[in-house]
C-alpha cells in the first residue's frame, strides 16, 4: 500500500513541476540550503550520513573493504590537501579533469564535453559554491536520473592515498569541482565502484537529460557524416572510442597515437577543399589533454598545406591540447563506435542551434499484467504498455527520401545502483506498428497480431538504454516497449525526439464502468427461487455474511469445471456492502436474487476467458474479462488487481475473480455517489477516508 501511495505522490510532484532542472527533486530528501545553514549556525563542517566516508561508499568488490586497492586510504577535505583549495578557478575547463584509479574515463569524457558549454555546465554545477564565502564543507550538484532532475548533496571528504586524491583530480591539484562532481555521481549510483566501465553517452544523458544513439563505425550508415553535422548543429554532445581486442589493450596507444578503450569527444565536422575536391574532416578531443593523432590532418601535417588559406586559418590550430582533426574516412577506419547525445529543447540557450521536439513517458513491466515479452510470445505480447505517436510534417533537410525523422529511446531504471546486489539488466527492445484510431484504449491481438511491425529496435539487448533513429512517412503509429522474454519485472522511461512537431501520448484506457442494475421486485422473482431462498435464509428471511459464504462455497464446490479456494468472509462482506440496500448488513430476497444474477454473468465471462479449460483464468486475460463485465481500466489499476487477486502462478480462480468484480463495482459506486458534480474528483477528510478505506 505504501509503495502505491509513493507512486501517486510522485505523480503529484511531477504534475506540480517538481523534477525539472529549475525545481529538482531533493535526493535522499536532503535540502542543500537548510543543511548548509545548520552547519554555519553550529560552526561545524557537514558530514553526509547518506554517503559516509566509509568503505561502503567506495565499493563492494574491487573497492570493497578487504581489497588491496583500498588499503591505506584516508578520507580528507581539500583544506587538508592544499593551502588554498578552489572549487572552480578561472572557469571549469577540461584540464581540471584528470583520471585517477577508477575506470571511469567514459564519465570524464562526458564531463570534459560539458566544459565546452558553460550554460549546460551550470545546470549540473549550481553557481555560488566555493571554499571561501560561507564555506561549510557541503556542496551540491544536479543530475538527470531516469526522467527527472535530482539535487545531490555531498560533503567534501574525498578518498586519498599518500596525500593525493585517489580518483578524479585537477592537473594543478588545487581545484576540486570535478572530484566533488564525481563523488555526487557515485552517490546517486550507490558507490564509486559502480562508476567503473560505461559509455560516454550515459554520462552525457545524466548531465543533460538528452537521448543517446550509438553507431558501430564498422557498419556506419551511408549518411553518418551528415548525421554528425546535423547533431552538432542541434547542440548535441558526441563521444567516440576504440574497442579493446584484449585485456592488455586497455588504454594501449596505437602507432598513430590513438588510445584503445578510451573515451574521446567529437567536437566538429567540416568539409574543406583540397585542389577543388571536397574532404570531410572531424575534430576529436582526448580528455587526457595530451596524446594526439599523428596521422593525416593532424596538427602541422602536410595535408593542411593543400587547403585554401581561409579554411586552414579557420580550422587548424597547432597546440598539444589533446584536440585534433582527422579525415572522416580515417575516423571510421580507426574508431569503433560513435555515440551522440541529443539534447532537450530546454537545455539549449543559444539561438544558433536547432532544437528537437521531445516527449517522455514512464512505464512498468509487471509480471502477470504488463510484462508481455516480445512479439514471439503472442499470448502475452499485447499486454505490454503502449504509446502513440502521430507524425505529420516531413523533414526540412531529409537525409534520403522525404519522411519524418524521430528517435526512440527505451531506458530501464537503476541499472548501476543494482549492481552490488547482483541484479542483472533485462534484455529490452521495442516495435512500432501502424495504427490509426483512438488512443484512449489498449490495443489487443485483433489489431497488433494481424500486421507486421513497420519498424523495430535494431536488437533486443541487456543495456541501460536502447535507442534508434527512424524515418517514416507521415502517419499514426504505436510503440510497444518490451523485454525479450515475458514475465520480467522492470521500470522504464520511453522517450521520443522528433525533428518536427509530433503528437505523442500514452495509449491508456480511460477508467470507467458501465454499471447497469435492473430494478427487481419480489413479483419478478421466480417462485422456485423464492422457495430455495426461504430454505436458505430461515425464519428471518435474511442471509447473513456467514450464511452467504457457506452457500457460495457449497455451490462452487460441486462444479468440476472451475477451481476455487473458497469464498472468504472478506468477499462476503464486500458483497453485502454492495447489495445491502436497507442497511441491515444482510441480504433479503431481491438483493440475493440480484447477486445470483451477477454470479451467473461472472461465471459465463470466467469460462469464456479460461481458454485452456484449466478452471482458472490467466492474469493476462484479466483486462478483456473486466471489459466484458463493464469495467475499463488502465495499466496502473490492472497491475494492482493482479497483485491482489492472482495466485503465485499468475492464475485467477473463480472466487478471486468474483471478489475482484464486486470490489471494483463497489468502489466505482462509492466514487460516483460522492462525485455529485461529475467532475471526476472527490475530496475527503480523514474521518471519511478512514470509514471508506476500512469498509
Amino acid at each position: 500500500m505504501s509503495s502505491i501511495a509513493d507512486r501517486l505522490a510522485h505523480r503529484q510532484d511531477r504534475a506540480q513541476g517538481i523534477g525539472t532542472n529549475q525545481n529538482a527533486v531533493k535526493y535522499c530528501q536532503q535540502d542543500y540550503e537548510a543543511l548548509k545553514r545548520q552547519c554555519l549556525e553550529r560552526g561545524r563542517l557537514f558530514e553526509d550520513d547518506c554517503f559516509p566516508a566509509k568503505h561502503s561508499s567506495l565499493g563492494f568488490n574491487e573497492l570493497g573493504p578487504y581489497s588491496s586497492k583500498t588499503r591505506g586510504l584516508v578520507w580528507k577535505r581539500p583544506s587538508e590537501l592544499c593551502s588554498n583549495p578552489k572549487f572552480i578557478d578561472d572557469g571549469a575547463t577540461r584540464t581540471d579533469i584528470c583520471q585517477g584509479a577508477l575506470g571511469d574515463c567514459w564519465l570524464l569524457a562526458a564531463i570534459a564535453s560539458l566544459t565546452l558549454d558553460q550554460d549546460i555546465l551550470a545546470r549540473v554545477i549550481p553557481p555560488g559554491q566555493s571554499f571561501d564565502e560561507d564555506y561549510a564543507g557541503i556542496f551540491h550538484f544536479q543530475f538527470w536520473q531516469f526522467g527527472e532532475w535530482v539535487d545531490v548533496v555531498v560533503d567534501d571528504r574525498l578518498p586519498t592515498r599518500d596525500g593525493k586524491l585517489l580518483f578524479v583530480h585537477s592537473a594543478e591539484g588545487t581545484e576540486f569541482w570535478s572530484a566533488l562532481l564525481e563523488k555526487a555521481y557515485a552517490k546517486v549510483n550507490g558507490c564509486y565502484e559502480a562508476l567503473s566501465g560505461g559509455s560516454t553517452t550515459e554520462g552525457f544523458e545524466d548531465f543533460t537529460g538528452g537521448i543517446s544513439e550509438m553507431y558501430k563505425l564498422a557498419k556506419a550508415p551511408p549518411h553518418l557524416f551528415k548525421i554528425i553535422q546535423k547533431a552538432l548543429g542541434l547542440g548535441s554532445l558526441l563521444g567516440c572510442s576504440i574497442d579493446n581486442t584484449s585485456a592488455a589493450d586497455m588504454e594501449a596507444i596505437t602507432m598513430l597515437k590513438l588510445v584503445k578503450g578510451h573515451a574521446y569527444s567529437l567536437t566538429g565536422a567540416e568539409e574543406v577543399h583540397v585542389r577543388g575536391r571536397p574532404e570531410q574532416l572531424v575534430r576529436v578531443r582526448n580528455p587526457w589533454g595530451e596524446v594526439e593523432w599523428t596521422g593525416a590532418w593532424s596538427d602541422g601535417s602536410r595535408e593542411w598545406d593543400q587547403v585554401l588559406p581561409e579554411e586552414k586559418a579557420k580550422l587548424n590550430s597547432v597546440v598539444e591540447d589533446g584536440e585534433f582533426w582527422m579525415s572522416y574516412s580515417d575516423f571510421v577506419r580507426n574508431f569503433s563506435r560513435l555515440e551522440i547525445c541529443n539534447l532537450t529543447p530546454d537545455t539549449l540557450s543559444s539561438d544558433e542551434v536547432g532544437r528537437w521536439n521531445s516527449y517522455q513517458f514512464e512505464g512498468m513491466w509487471r509480471v502477470g499484467s504488463t510484462a508481455g515479452g516480445c512479439r514471439n510470445h503472442a499470448a502475452t505480447f499485447c499486454s505490454n504498455p503502449q504509446f502513440a505517436i502521430k507524425l505529420e510534417d516531413v523533414d526540412d533537410d531529409p537525409l534520403t527520401e522525404d519522411g519524418c525523422t524521430f528517435l526512440v529511446g527505451l531506458m530501464q531504471k537503476d541499472s548501476r545502483k543494482e549492481r552490488r546486489f547482483g541484479q542483472h539488466l533485462n534484455t529490452i527492445g521495442f516495435a512500432i506498428y501502424k495504427y490509426k484510431g483512438r488512443t484512449d484504449i489498449h490495443l489487443g491481438p485483433d489489431v497488433l497480431l494481424c500486421q507486421r511491425a513497420v519498424a523495430m529496435s535494431h536488437t533486443f539487448i541487456n543495456m541501460r538504454e536502447i535507442c534508434d533513429r527512424f524515418c517514416l512517412p507521415p502517419g499514426e503509429y504505436v510503440i510497444i516497449p518490451s523485454t525479450f522474454e515475458p514475465h520480467k519485472k522492470g521500470s522504464f522511461i520511453l522517450r521520443v525526439f522528433s525533428e518536427k512537431q509530433a503528437a505523442a501520448s500514452k495509449m491508456e484506457s480511460d477508467i470507467k464502468a458501465k454499471l447497469e442494475e435492473p430494478e427487481i421486485s419480489e413479483r419478478d422473482v421466480d417462485p422456485h427461487f423464492k422457495y430455495l431462498f426461504k430454505e436458505i435464509a430461515g425464519s428471518d428471511s435474511e442471509v447473513s455474511v456467514y450464511e452467504l459464504v457457506q452457500i457460495l462455497n457449497t455451490v462452487v464446490s460441486k462444479r468440476a469445471d472451475i477451481k476455487t479456494d473458497g469464498f472468504s468472509l472478506e468477499t462476503g462482506r464486500h458483497i453485502i456492502s454492495l447489495l445491502d440496500k436497507d442497511g441491515s448488513a444482510t441480504l433479503g430476497l431481491t438483493e440475493f436474487h440480484l447477486l445470483w444474477m451477477k454470479i451467473q454473468k461472472y461465471l459465463e465471462i470466467f469460462k469464456k476467458h479460461d481458454t485452456d479449460n484449466s478452471g482458472t483464468m490467466s492474469s493476462h486475460e484479466m483486462r478483456g474479462a473486466l471489459s466484458q463485465a463493464g469495467f475499463q481500466i488502465n495499466n496502473s489499476v490492472l497491475q494492482i488487481l493482479v497483485c491482489r487477486y492472482a495466485n503465485p502462478e499468475y492464475a485467477i480462480d473463480f472466487d478471486s475473480f468474483v471478489s475482484c468484480l464486486i470490489r471494483l463495482e463497489m468502489l466505482f459506486k462509492i466514487f460516483q455517489t460522492l462525485d455529485k458534480a461529475k467532475t471526476g474528483k472527490i475530496e475527503l477528510n480523514m474521518l471519511q477516508w478512514l470509514c471508506l478505506a476500512i469498509n
